[in-house]
C-alpha cells in the first residue's frame, strides 16, 4: 500500500490512493472534477521502502481530484473581564473554509 505525506496550507497530511481528505482552502477557482497536483511531498513509502526528502522528494507528484468546497462549523471565542462594573464582554465567531479532494495517484 503506497502512501505519501504532502504539505499544503501550512500543514502536512498522510494520504493514500482513493482517500478523500479535507484540506485548507486552495487559491483559485475549482469545480467538481478538476485535477489538482501537489508537488511538495515530504515522504513517500510502501511496505518495502521509504523515500524521504531533504526537504521535499524530487521528481514525485500526488495527483488529486477536486470534490467540494465548504465551511466548517462555527468556532466562537469569548472575552470577559470578571468583577468589573463596566459590563465588558466580547464574542467573536469564525467559520474556516475548506476543500475536499480525492487522491487519484501517487
Amino acid at each position: 500500500m503506497t502512501f505519501a505525506i504532502i504539505k499544503t496550507g501550512g500543514k502536512q497530511y498522510k494520504v493514500k490512493e482513493g482517500e478523500i481528505i479535507t484540506i485548507e482552502k486552495l487559491e483559485g477557482d475549482f469545480k467538481a472534477g478538476d485535477k489538482i497536483s501537489f508537488d511538495e511531498i515530504v515522504l513517500t513509502g510502501d511496505d518495502k521502502d521509504v523515500d524521504m526528502g531533504q526537504p521535499f522528494v524530487k521528481g514525485k507528484k500526488v495527483e488529486a481530484e477536486f470534490v467540494e468546497e465548504g465551511k466548517s462549523k462555527k468556532v466562537t471565542s469569548l472575552r470577559f473581564k470578571n468583577k468589573s462594573n463596566q459590563g465588558f464582554g466580547t464574542r467573536r465567531g469564525h467559520r474556516q473554509t475548506y476543500n475536499k479532494v480525492k487522491i487519484a495517484k501517487i
